[in-house]
């Protein structure tokens, strides 16, 4: 039973996949968009949440009582909800109780943690068993299987299973893999065969949810894998940033396979006195500039609230003549709908923008004159160069910059403990405000620095830098961090060790296998 828009109560059993929040179908997330009330196994699904309503009320009891009471209940369930699941006692229920239900299908972990594995399903013989070792099983029956062997439930009598499918006649030396936290960032595979299982597991530390493979197949792994092996998979990456300006750094993060957490170190306000912009944004309009130039993203939403206070729009800029430092400035202006004149094609910085500045010329510009929107704590760099070419310059405070409050302890601690495996200093202000309210990183995490003015004042606080992008922009420090990840994993393996993550080189870290 069914009901696309149900007028009562009404309960969808959702599959919530194999663990990567971005395997949930289309289906769950609409229904855990229109959700009164979501139940959850424990906590496995909560990132799933992002979905919902704001004020959704997530719960863990009675499917019944929530339903006739007219609500529209979301029931989340591992992987898919009719592969060795226990809903169909609760859909029994609701049947019995005369209450509509719908069943979402999921990704089953069978396949899904196979092919983040990159180990194929079925190769050479086109024969997939998948069994729960949670029930009773005749592994004798098992072992004849001569195409892939899918064990759910099974890792904690991993190396009895293995000895019970030699016993059944399957060889020692027939491949096995064990997967645990699949489809996740703390995705971790060890590749053995069924004669060295308990050898090769006695220090994995594998816990539940995990999928023993058995079978020929394995043996493409080292061929297909494609998930483990990204270069920066796994690693827990601080992101100081403010929080409008992390989410494409942290997403670009997210594809080299790492785990980026934004901690705001600056907090970006409006000026104490607003009228130097007010009277800026007049000097816009009524024509007392030649150039406008921005040196940062942060100015242009600035400059944009003040034109959408006063009713005004990106075709004040008409006749006027635009610059951005950069390329994530630039973007900002365009979405303003503002086409940059200059662009430095070098470094991208206040240097950079005026080795490509033109001089002043009176008979080739009718005003002489720059409005510089920017932070209450920017350098002179530039207002110096442009006043060198002859210009006059207005330089407006348009936000002020203040240290954020310190972040939750668990953050401050895994700073100083070497719980993160590199952070992302995207300014000076970030090195500084991030000393400032969490402490200095750990020696074993590794500095990535946007420039040589922010690996300088990393180094002034005693940090060592490890990597610099080549041009100054958010998107080149990720791509250069990426980079650095790739070299120290390639130089790992052709040394024969296993790549480690720089956390895991602290003391005392767990050092298992990745």
């Amino acid at each position: 039973m069914s009901s696309d828009s149900p007028t009562s109560g009404f309960v969808a059993f959702v599959g919530a996949g194999p663990g990567d929040p971005n395997l949930l179908t289309l289906r769950g997330a609409e229904l855990l968009g229109k959700a009164d009330v979501v139940i959850l196994d424990e906590d496995l699904h909560g990132p799933l949440l992002k979905h919902c309503r704001p004020g959704v009320e997530v719960a863990d009891d009675d499917l019944v009582k929530h339903a006739k009471s007219g609500r529209l209940v979301v029931r989340l369930c591992e992987g898919d909800p009719m592969l060795f699941s226990s809903i169909t006692e609760e859909a029994a229920a609701l049947a019995a109780a005369e209450v509509d239900f719908e069943i979402v299908p999921g990704v089953p972990p069978a396949t899904a943690v196979l092919g983040y594995a990159g180990i194929p399903p079925a190769s050479s013989v086109p024969e997939f068993r998948v069994v729960d070792a949670a029930q009773d099983q005749d592994w004798s029956s098992h072992a004849a299987c001569p195409g892939t062997l899918v064990i759910y439930n099974g890792i904690t009598e991993a190396v009895a299973i293995g000895k019970a499918l030699i016993a059944g006649g399957k060889p020692d030396s027939t491949p096995v893999a064990v997967s645990s936290g699949g489809t996740t960032t703390e995705q971790y595979t060890v590749v053995s065969s069924l004669g060295r299982l308990q050898a090769d597991l006695k220090h994995a530390g594998f816990t539940e949810p995990a999928l023993i493979v058995v079978g020929e197949a394995v043996g493409l792994r080292d061929k297909l894998s494609w998930f483990e092996t990204k270069p920066l998979f796994g690693w827990r990456v601080l992101v100081p940033r403010t929080k409008e300006q992390s989410k494409s750094l942290s997403e670009q993060l997210t594809s080299y396979g790492a785990v980026p957490e934004e901690v705001p170190t600056i907090s970006v306000e409006p000026p104490r006195t607003p009228q130097q912009m007010d009277r800026a944004i007049k000097g816009l309009v009524t024509g007392r500039y030649e150039w406008v130039a921005f040196t940062s993203a942060n100015a242009v939403k600035a400059v944009r609230e003040k034109f959408e206070e006063y009713g005004l729009d990106a075709r004040a800029f008409a006749g006027l003549k635009v610059a951005a430092v950069g390329d994530a400035t630039a973007r900002a202006l365009v979405e303003f709908g503002v086409k940059p004149d200059l662009l430095p094609s070098g470094e991208q910085s206040s240097e950079g923008l005026v080795a490509e500045w033109p001089p002043y010329d009176s008979m080739l510009d009718p005003i002489n004159r720059v409005l510089l929107p920017r932070a209450d704590i920017s350098t002179d760099t530039l207002v110096a160069g442009l006043t060198e070419l002859g210009w006059e310059c207005d330089d407006v405070t348009a936000y002020r910059t203040v240290r954020a409050a310190p972040p939750p302890a668990p953050i401050r601690e895994a700073i100083k403990g070497g719980g993160f495996d590199a952070v992302l200093f995207t300014s000076s202000s970030t090195v500084r405000n991030l000393v400032g309210i969490a402490g200095k990183p750990h020696n074993v995490t590794v500095i990535a620095v946007i420039g040589p003015q922010t690996a300088k004042t990393a180094e002034e606080f005693g940090l060592r830098v490890d990597v610099m992008a080549d041009k100054a922009s958010a998107s080149a420090l990720a791509a250069a961090l990426a980079e650095y990840g790739a070299k120290q994993r390639s130089a790992a393996l052709a040394a024969g060790d296993t790549p480690r993550r720089p956390s895991q080189n602290r003391r005392g870290a767990r050092r298992r296998a990745k």
